[in-house]
Parts: C-alpha cells; structure tokens; sequence
C-alpha cells in the first residue's frame, strides 16, 4: 500500500500543462520569454548566469539540487532554428555549467538532455532549452519509489547564489 504524500508545489505546474494546448503553445511567449521581459531581477528568477546569446536558470521544479536550463533569449523550439553562434554559445554554456556544477555539488554523474515537442515530454515545447541533472550514487531514493515524490534538500535561493559565485569565481580552461 502506497500512501499518499502531499506535493501541493506540483499544483501550479500541472495546472499550468492543462491548460495549454500544444498548438496555442507555439504562439504564445514561453515562461521563459516572460520571465526576462519582466526584468525581475536575477536573484529573484533563478538565472545564475547571463551570456551574450544564452542565459542559465535553475528549473523551478527540480528533479535534483542543481538542475540547470540552459536556454537561448530567443524564443525558438528545435535545435534547428537556431543560429550557428547560438549553437556554439549554447553548448559551451552546457559545458561550463557543467563544470561549475561539479565544482559546487562535485555529483558523481550528471543527466544532460532536451525534450524537443510536448510529446517528448517537453512541458516548455515552445523554448527549447537544455537540462542538467547533478547526479550522485543513492540520490533516487526511496520516496522516489514509496511515494512518487522527490526530495530537494537546498532552497532555490541558496543554491542560485551558491552557483552563481562559482561561476563568477572560476574561469574556463
């Protein structure tokens, strides 16, 4: 018997994956697009590092301490659209991230993926954008599994500032 373990956080998400259609998704700013047309400040939207053409923010629903995005300003939703410096920018940052990720949390692995479409399991199909897991031996724990819940055991909010002076401290070999 599984019991039932409250995740009242996850409302705001699902509620916010029903009532968009994939194809009204397409033609509306993504919370991205939102998000940097608001100008709240970095250390109140979780971007940890800003570039010329790609920006670095941690998910908000993470699956993992540290779980970056790494996305270009312009709103595009495949690989393809994008710009050969955008690509390049793009995948130097997931590089860098990488590093600092490991220089902070020092994970024994890391998840690095895409979901392109919806169907993919892409919940922001409209901007695309990379993922970065910190990953260590034992982190899927039991709740995992007991009570489909993960646990996240540092707030938004220390681990944005404590990724963000890594970033600023280290430089790129």
């Amino acid at each position: 018997m599984i019991d039932a373990l409250w995740t009242g956080w996850r409302s705001q998400y699902l509620a916010g994956l029903a009532s968009h259609s994939a194809e009204d998704s397409l033609n509306q700013e993504s919370i991205f697009t939102q998000i940097l047309k608001t100008n709240i400040s970095d250390e109140d939207s979780f971007i940890v590092h800003r570039g010329e053409l790609v920006f670095v923010i941690l998910n908000a629903f993470p699956y993992a301490v540290g779980h970056l995005l790494v996305l270009p300003y312009r709103q595009v939703d495949d690989l393809s659209s994008l710009s050969a410096i955008e690509s390049l920018e793009l995948w130097a940052t997931v590089t860098r991230a990488s590093e600092v990720l490991g220089t902070v949390y020092e994970p024994q692995g890391l998840n690095i993926g895409m979901n392109i479409g919806r169907s993919a399991g892409g919940s922001v199909a409209e901007h695309l954008h990379v993922h970065i897991v910190p990953r260590t031996i034992g982190d899927a724990n039991f709740m995992a599994v007991t009570a489909n819940s993960k646990t996240i055991s540092e707030p938004l909010n220390v681990t944005a500032q404590r990724i963000r002076q890594c970033w600023l401290d280290t430089t790129s070999p």
